[in-house]
């Protein structure tokens, strides 16, 4: 009984939550955004608590209002989030299936295995796979809003901002303060030692950039490659880099 005592309050609490955020004038998701956002807070309060939650409520939140910043410009050029930021299913399951997939091993390995190692960088990999999201979202943005210069990342030519594979001065730097951003809430809830702070942050700047490195290379040339399915691959190489940095560089 004391095992479902977390899952029963998750369903509670994301109940409440789904039910505020049907009722609020501005949506932050679309209706079926909604339902796969609640099932999401499901999982990771069952699997990681209340500190796992934190932090993805903290993405969520931030990440939301960063996809806001500068709106108007970036519709009149054609190159905002559609539905005005609005989060669709695969918004959300291309931002968090990765972590997602963390928080579920590391729930599975603490009930097989209390206290394995594996459970710890699993837990580092679920922070990682969030900052290295966070971090791609705020480049992305705040270089469309802001960028003075960008770049294509494999060639250093000028192109036009929203530019798959584009990059700046700018949304570089608000990239990596995005993931700074959530490693220090993961580490003041207690998720992760306060070295890993850098190595999401290391992580995410890998991960990000090999994400701009596909958009300039590979995702025109396949249609499987879409904007949610490149976001999945982002957070996966920022979780796997984590946990591979933290085994490489153990603490």
């Amino acid at each position: 009984m004391n095992a479902l005592i977390p899952w029963l309050v998750a369903i509670a609490l994301n109940t409440a939550l789904a039910a505020i955020a049907a009722s609020i004038p501005k949506k932050l998701l679309t209706p079926a955004g909604l339902f796969h956002a609640w099932a999401l807070g499901i999982i990771i309060w069952g699997t990681l608590g209340w500190r796992g939650y934190l932090v993805i409520l903290f993405y969520f939140l931030v990440g939301s209002a960063v996809t806001r910043i500068g709106m108007a410009e970036k519709e009149a050029a054609g190159i905002a989030e559609k539905r005005s930021g609005a989060r669709g299913p695969e918004n959300v399951w291309g931002s968090a299936l990765a972590g997602t997939l963390c928080a579920l091993g590391a729930y599975l390995l603490e009930t097989v295995a209390p206290g394995s190692p594996g459970i710890s960088l699993l837990g580092l990999g679920y922070v990682a796979s969030l900052s290295t999201k966070l971090s791609d979202t705020c480049a992305s943005e705040v270089g469309k809003a802001y960028g003075k210069r960008t770049f294509l990342i494999t060639t250093l030519k000028p192109v036009p901002a929203g530019t798959e594979g584009a990059v700046s001065l700018e949304g570089t730097l608000a990239g990596v303060a995005g993931s700074i951003a959530i490693a220090l809430v993961a580490w003041g809830v207690g998720m992760i030692p306060v070295i890993h702070l850098l190595t999401c942050a290391i992580a995410a700047f890998i991960a990000t950039n090999l994400e701009s490195l596909i958009g300039a290379t590979l995702q025109e040339r396949y249609r499987w490659l879409t904007n949610e399915m490149v976001n999945i691959i982002n957070t996966a190489l920022g979780a796997i880099a984590a946990i591979l940095i933290a085994l490489l560089l153990p603490v």
